[in-house]
């Protein structure tokens, strides 16, 4: 990237490149450990070269090229794998995460992203309870994956009341799928101490009802409350959904990822799965810095670089290992209703009109201020950029997305000699205006591909909540793309289910399933080429890790990590990419996960 490499590294890069070449070349050194040979071998590198094998030794790809010129590195004891024409790639990098999360989702109450009814919501949450007579009455329940804007019909009213009602006395806590909004139960409520007199929290709000009485549903930093009522999580259950997440990260062909936002118990989970060689992934960690650290950010920035010297694996090894050299923070909330938490330009529309006839006009609420001042985030960003820590933001509104553009050009002027690659994920609406900054300022907008479809939360609310132009360009990942943006991906798991190859279909289509009743393309973006698709999620994700020197290509000299497919992704129906299956998971050489 331009402007960032200092001019101590380059002899070294060099150095590394002439020991690649020396790799390239069969048979130098011996023979390999594995061959994979008769495929179609993607390898990502920048010309983008399609081989029929590669051999590995010691964990590295020692060669890459053609079944015929490999059959030198084969001796008595290379394991040999015929691909029979099937289709290899380099490993998928998620660059945006939320893992220990993920695995502790799989072992919960779960609702799993469905459209529900108002009936199909209460009778699944109430056969958790069911499921659960001996934690009555006073145990807490956690539901999850509740996916709010697809309830059915559209538009329905939910409270506390819609689970005040279930037969237990229990109190309630139901997350939405997107993580920035909690629906809680009466009793929940009141053990919480929310009344009408509690005031919004910065950063927060507590929905209410027509009188100003808490209607339940809770926004962002109004969840605060409940933080000191609810069981901490024992080390046993950390540790169980960390070898859940791992596991299910090897079966979709996820050989690394940045956990978005990671807390010192999320590090102590992990840590004791990395010492214990149970890593199947290589795992990057991004520590939490919260709006109440604006009042002191040395102390925050501090707090991360704590966290790097205890956890912190590095350099990069052949065996997965753990990293903590990122910083996250949040900007704002999400665009889509009814939250409407992100922080945006131009106010949201209202419905001047009625049900039957609306009409349409800008209205005065813009969202949200931005969680951190301009002049605290430029502080914070560039104290980050001193320590050499990445920082890696949350924007889904436009203002949002600016101040983090802001933030990092003020890093830049402050320190601009340092290859620090910043962040900003999510990015669902950018004013045109922004579209070039990107690559100007070597800033990663990291998307979750999944949602640049027609869906509730694209279709029936931001078409009349944004305008009609404003719509038109939500998700923008192609016009991203062709502004010269270094466009990575990251599946933001569990806010979606954890399906790679759906969001890689959708970054290509911008469709729906048939099956969703939401028909054609979203907006007006053109979205990615196959190629620039699956270069999100490796080379360029391996980029905004700090990794591509060891993995994302498969090229003499870096990490064998590589995934096996049961269908080319560049040559099948592009609705077909949705159903590609992993068949084999390579991590550093091992095999970590196989199919059947």
């Amino acid at each position: 990237m331009r402007h960032l490499l200092p001019l101590a590294l380059i002899p070294l890069l060099l150095l590394l490149g002439q020991a690649r070449l020396a790799h390239a070349a069969p048979n130098a050194g011996g023979t390999a450990d594995t061959v994979y040979r008769n495929g179609r071998i993607y390898t990502a590198d920048k010309a983008d070269h399609v081989h029929e094998a590669v051999a590995i030794r010691a964990g590295r790809i020692i060669y890459a090229g053609s079944s015929v010129k490999v059959e030198p590195l084969i001796g008595p004891t290379t394991r040999i794998v015929d691909l029979h024409g099937r289709f290899a790639m380099p490993g998928l990098i998620d660059a945006h995460m939320h893992p220990l999360e993920g695995g502790a989702r799989l072992l919960r109450c779960n609702l799993n992203y469905e459209r529900l009814t108002v009936p199909q919501f209460q009778a699944r949450i109430q056969a958790c309870l069911d499921a659960e007579q001996d934690r009555e009455p006073d145990s807490w329940m956690e539901v999850v994956s509740w996916f709010q804007q697809g309830m059915l019909p559209a538009g329905v009213a939910i409270s506390h009341s819609t689970i005040d009602g279930l037969r237990t006395k229990r109190p309630i806590l139901v997350h939405d799928s997107f993580g920035h909004t909690v629906l809680a139960n009466g009793r929940a409520l009141a053990l919480a101490g929310i009344t009408h007199a509690t005031p919004d929290p910065a950063g927060g709000k507590f929905d209410r009802d027509a009188s100003g009485e808490p209607n339940g549903l809770l926004e962002d930093a109004a969840f605060v409350p409940f933080e000191p009522l609810l069981p901490t999580p024992s080390p046993a259950q950390n540790i169980a959904a960390a070898r859940a997440a791992l596991a299910a990260l090897a079966k979709q062909g996820v050989t690394s990822a940045l956990d978005a936002d990671a807390q010192l118990a999320t590090l102590d989970a992990f840590a004791v799965l990395d010492r214990g060689g149970e890593f199947t992934a290589r795992l990057h960690f991004a520590m939490h810095i919260d709006t109440t650290d604006d009042a002191n950010p040395a102390a925050a920035v501090a707090r991360v670089v704590d966290a790097r010297h205890r956890f912190d694996r590095a350099p990069l090894e052949t065996t997965p290992h753990m990293t903590v050299r990122n910083a996250k923070l949040y900007l704002d909330g999400v665009i889509s209703g009814p939250a409407f938490t992100g922080a945006m330009i131009e106010p949201y529309w209202v419905n001047t009109g009625t049900a039957a006839m609306p009409h349409w006009q800008p209205g005065t609420d813009n969202g949200p201020a931005v969680y951190h001042a301009a002049p605290v985030l430029a502080d914070i960003l560039t104290r980050l950029a001193r320590a050499g820590i990445d920082p890696h933001m949350h924007a889904d509104g436009d203002l949002a997305v600016r101040a983090g553009l802001d933030g990092i050009a003020a890093m830049r002027k402050a320190v601009p000699h340092k290859d620090i690659r910043p962040a900003i994920a999510h990015d669902e609406s950018v004013a045109r205006a922004d579209f070039p900054r990107y690559k100007t300022l070597a800033t990663f907008p990291v998307l979750s591909f999944q949602w640049e479809k027609p869906a509730p939360d694209t279709v029936e609310q931001l078409r009349d909540y944004f305008g009609p132009d404003r719509a038109s360009i939500v998700e923008p990942a192609g016009l991203l793309q062709a502004a010269g943006a270094p466009v990575a991906f990251g599946s933001d798991w569990p806010v979606d289910t954890l399906n790679e190859w759906f969001a890689l279909k959708v970054a290509v289509t911008r469709t729906n399933t048939p099956e969703s009743g939401y028909t054609g393309r979203l907006g007006i973006d053109p979205g990615l080429s196959r190629l620039q698709a699956l270069r999100a999620a490796t080379i360029v994700a391996a980029r905004a890790l700090h990794q591509d020197q060891e993995t994302g290509s498969l090229e003499p000299g870096k990490f064998a990590d590589l995934i096996v497919l049961d269908r080319d992704p560049t040559q099948i129906p592009a609705e077909d990419i949705a159903n590609v299956r992993v068949l084999e998971t390579v991590v550093g050489g091992r095999t970590v996960y196989s199919a059947d």
